[in-house]
C-alpha cells in the first residue's frame, strides 16, 4: 500500500477524525486499483497459497475431525480441578499441533508462537477476568469477547511487547459486546438506545456521566479501567481511537436501510472506516502510541478484516437488510470479482507489516499473509451458490480441507456448542486470582 505524501498524526479527536477520513479514501482508491472486477484469480502464487490434491485434502482433514472429536470430548467431562484442567490444555494442545503441522502445514516456528505459554495464559486470565467483573457473563459473551483479546495479543507480539492481559486490552475486548448486545435488544426502545450513544460518547470525551442502568454502569467501569492505564492528558490518542470507533459505529447504522439503492449510502467507505478504526484502536490500547506507517497498517488490516467478515457474513447480511459491498449484489450477479478483488486488496494492505521491526516477528506476519488469504477461501466455500462453480472449484483446491467437510464440522460445532461453552465456563471459574490484573500497570504505559 503506498503512503500518502501528507502525514496526519491522530494525537487528538480533531486529527484522529481527519486521519480517518484520509485514510478511508486511500483505501478506496486501492480498492479500485486492485484487480478488475472480473471473474479472474489473482495470481496463485502471489496470493492464493499452495494447492492440494483431493487425496491429500481427504489426508488433512483426518487431523481436523481427531481435533474436533477431542475438543468435543474435553467439552463433555469439563474440567474441575487445577490439575485436570493442565491435564485438558495438554490433550487439546497436542491434538492442535498435529492438526497445526499436518492438516495445514504450518512451519515449527508457526506452532511454538500459536501454542506459547504467552498467549495460552493471557486467554484463561481473559476468562477468568470476565468472570471476576461479571459473575452473570455467559461463555458464549467470554467466547466472543476473546477473540479481540487474541488478536491484540498478536499485536503486542507485533511491536515487541511482551504477550499479556493488560486492564486496557480487558476492558476494550469487552467493551463492544456489551454496547453492541445493548444495541441489539428489541426490548428496549430506539429512543433509549440513541440516549444511550448521546451519553456513551460524552463518557469517552472524560465526562462524568451517571449510568442510567446496570449495562450502562457496566460501560463506564470498562472505560475506566483504560483510564486507570492510560492518562487522558499523556495519551490523548487512545482516547482519540476510541471515539473514532464509536463515531465509525454510529455511521454504520446507515447500512441497515434494507431498501437503499446502490450508491444511495457509501456502504464501502463506511465498511471500510468501521473496520480500520476498529483495529487501529487495538493498537493504540495495546501500546499507546503508534508510529505513522503503523497506524497506517492497522488501520487497513482492519479495513480488509471487515470486508472479510462481510464476505462470510453475507447470507445473514442478505436476510438482515443489512446493506454491505457483498450483500448489495449477491443473487443479482456473482460474486466471484469482488471476491477476487478483496484478495487483491488484502495482499496490498499486508505489504505495511513491515512497519513492525521487531526481533522474530517473520512467523506471525507469514501467518497473517496466509490467513488472510484463508478467510476469504472459507467465505467462498460458505457462499458457494453466490459465486460460479468453476470459480470455487478452482479456490476449493486451495482450501487444506473440502468445502464440504468445512461446512458439516460447523454443523458439528453448532450441535456441540453447549458443551464447547461449558468447557469455556470451567476455564472461567477456576481458582486463580485475576484481581492482579487491575493492581498494577504495565511498565511504560499509564
Amino acid at each position: 500500500m503506498s503512503k500518502d505524501d501528507s502525514q496526519i498524526d491522530p494525537r487528538d479527536d480533531t486529527s484522529m477524525q481527519a486521519f480517518v477520513r484520509q485514510m478511508t479514501q486511500q483505501l478506496l482508491d486501492v480498492w479500485w486499483d486492485c484487480a478488475p472486477g472480473n471473474s479472474a484469480l489473482p495470481e496463485p502464487e502471489a496470493v492464493l497459497g499452495p494447492s492440494y490434491a483431493r487425496r491429500e485434502q481427504r489426508e488433512r482433514q483426518g487431523y481436523l475431525r481427531l481435533f474436533l472429536e477431542t475438543v468435543k470430548a474435553e467439552a463433555r467431562h469439563p474440567p474441575h480441578t487445577a490439575a485436570q484442567q493442565a491435564a485438558c490444555q495438554q490433550r487439546i494442545f497436542a491434538a492442535l499441533d498435529a492438526l497445526m503441522d499436518k492438516g495445514l502445514g504450518f512451519g515449527e516456528a508457526h506452532r511454538q508462537l500459536l501454542l506459547s505459554p504467552g498467549y495460552t495464559d493471557a486467554a484463561i486470565q481473559f476468562a477468568q477476568a470476565a468472570r471476576h467483573f461479571d459473575p452473570t457473563i455467559s461463555g458464549s459473551a467470554i467466547f466472543q469477547a476473546s477473540r479481540n483479546a487474541l488478536a491484540m495479543n498478536g499485536i503486542q507480539s507485533l511491536m515487541g511487547l511482551p504477550i499479556r492481559l493488560t486492564p486496557a486490552i480487558f476492558a476494550y475486548s469487552m467493551l463492544y459486546p456489551y454496547t453492541d448486545n445493548y444495541l441489539d435488544d428489541p426490548t428496549i426502545a430506539p429512543d433509549t438506545k440513541r440516549a444511550f450513544v448521546r451519553r456513551f460518547e460524552q463518557r469517552l470525551y472524560g465526562a462524568s456521566i451517571s449510568p442510567a442502568n446496570a449495562q450502562e454502569r457496566a460501560i463506564y467501569d470498562l472505560v475506566g479501567m483504560i483510564e486507570e492505564q492510560y492518562d487522558r492528558a499523556t495519551h490523548p490518542q487512545v482516547f482519540a481511537s476510541l471515539l473514532s470507533i464509536h463515531h465509525a459505529q454510529v455511521a454504520s447504522l446507515r447500512l441497515l436501510q434494507a431498501g437503499a439503492a446502490p450508491y444511495e449510502i457509501d456502504v464501502l467507505g463506511i465498511s471500510i472506516a468501521k473496520g480500520g478504526t476498529s483495529v487501529l484502536a487495538d493498537g493504540y490500547l495495546v501500546a499507546g502510541s503508534l508510529n505513522d506507517a503503523q497506524a497506517r497498517c492497522l488501520f487497513g488490516y482492519g479495513a480488509f478484516l471487515q470486508l472479510a467478515d462481510d464476505l462470510q457474513d453475507v447470507q445473514e447480511d442478505r436476510q438482515n437488510g443489512l446493506q454491505t459491498v457483498f450483500s448489495q449484489v449477491a443473487g443479482r450477479w456473482p460474486l466471484d470479482g469482488l471476491t477476487s478483488r478483496a484478495m487483491s486488496f488484502g495482499s496490498r494492505i499486508l505489504e505495511g507489516l513491515d512497519a513492525f521491526a521487531a526481533p522474530n516477528t517473520a512467523p506471525l506476519k507469514q501467518l497473517m499473509r496466509l490467513s488472510a488469504t484463508q478467510l476469504l477461501i472459507d467465505a467462498v466455500g460458505r457462499s458457494r451458490h453466490l459465486h460460479t462453480g468453476p470459480y470455487v472449484r478452482a479456490l476449493e483446491a486451495h482450501s487444506p480441507f473440502r468445502f464440504g467437510f468445512l461446512a458439516e464440522c460447523r454443523r458439528r460445532i453448532n450441535r456441540e456448542r453447549t458443551s464447547l461453552i461449558g468447557l469455556i465456563e470451567a476455564f472461567a471459574l477456576s481458582g486463580h486470582d485475576s484481581t492482579a490484573l487491575w493492581q498494577e500497570r504495565p511498565p511504560g504505559q499509564g
